[in-house]
């Protein structure tokens, strides 16, 4: 038996079940529902924002696609009819590809769709977020929209949620015409909102971070840069490619600067981008474990206790610097030659 939400409207005392559709009302699912979820999202929950519709995924185009205050992104598939199972196999499908989406692809659908980058439009819509504590796309979501939903995939969301912690719902939408002709659209949801928000961001974990800088001598220091920078991290290339070699050619660089060079050199298509790059950049050397970086790069707190700004290489790692780099460069050339 379908979950679905029926209306009563009260007529002079008497309660009218209200009984009708979007096909019935030739309402359809691309010029309506979406028009009217696109003008305000807040039905799909108050903690997501659209960035993307239509998005062309290797299965095909996702109705929208999401992000939440998290970082989180949102699968979220539309039917103007009753939900079936193989939904669910639609979005899981769609997820699966989505998972591997990094932020320079998310920035692409979200500027098509908004004319804004992702950061800039992420921190528009959640203002009170810390860019620095933002993981983009960790976890995927999927919300599945329609006006009833089949028992059997009911039942498997529920048994997902619960077993699996797997960030899933589906919501009930409900549209009726009201006797003097008001169009209402009202939902319910079929795991608690806050249930399944949990569930999304319960994969996370704590990670250990400190200001305090190692202690270690030069050669030691020299090997753990040259490990640390020659893993194919994207943030550790960004380090190597342009954030250390900025420092050695201009000495102290604030966050201001650094952006702007980060956009001068090609590391990122714009400003905003250039900053959350940054913010990564920071978070690696706040991880506890990089005490040695801290040790060779300094920075302070100028304007918030949580973003780090103006970085310098310490005058005495500063050849130590200079001699991994071209050394990395030089394993570089010599690998490209062998293959």
């Amino acid at each position: 038996m379908a979950t679905e939400i029926k209306t009563w409207q009260i007529v002079n005392g008497t309660l009218t079940h209200v009984k009708t559709s979007l096909t019935e009302n030739n309402r359809k699912e691309r010029e309506h529902l979406e028009v009217w979820i696109k003008s305000n999202p807040e039905i799909l929950g108050s903690d997501i924002a659209i960035i993307g519709e239509q998005v062309q995924t290797k299965s095909g185009p996702l109705d929208f696609l999401g992000i939440d205050e998290n970082g989180n992104i949102v699968i979220i598939e539309l039917k103007r009819d009753k939900l079936a199972r193989e939904v669910l196999a639609q979005a899981i499908d769609y997820a699966s590809d989505a998972a591997s989406w990094d932020v320079n692809r998310l920035n692409e659908i979200c500027d098509k769709f908004s004319g804004q980058s992702l950061i800039d439009y992420f921190t528009g819509k959640f203002p009170i977020k810390q860019i620095e504590d933002l993981a983009i796309n960790q976890s995927q979501r999927l919300i599945l929209v329609g006006f009833a939903v089949e028992e059997p995939l009911s039942r498997m969301l529920e048994w997902l949620s619960t077993n699996y912690n797997l960030g899933i719902n589906a919501i009930i939408l409900n549209y009726v015409i009201t006797s003097s002709g008001d169009e209402l659209l009202s939902r319910t949801v079929i795991i608690p909102e806050e249930v399944e928000r949990e569930k999304s961001n319960k994969k996370k974990f704590t990670i250990e971070m400190s200001n305090e800088q190692g202690n270690y001598d030069i050669e030691t220091l020299k090997n753990q840069l040259m490990f640390y920078l020659s893993k194919p991290n994207i943030s550790r290339q960004r380090m190597r490619d342009f954030f250390l070699p900025t420092l050695i050619t201009k000495g102290m660089v604030s966050r201001v600067q650094m952006r702007k060079e980060f956009v001068k050199l090609g590391a990122a298509a714009d400003e905003s981008l250039a900053g959350y790059y940054l913010s990564l950049i920071s978070v690696q050397l706040g991880l506890k474990r990089n005490d040695y970086l801290r040790q060779i790069i300094s920075y302070d707190f100028p304007n918030n206790d949580w973003e780090k700004d103006n970085f310098k290489i310490g005058e005495r790692y500063l050849e130590l610097v200079k001699e991994v780099l071209q050394k990395l460069k030089t394993n570089k050339v010599q690998s490209e030659v062998i293959n």
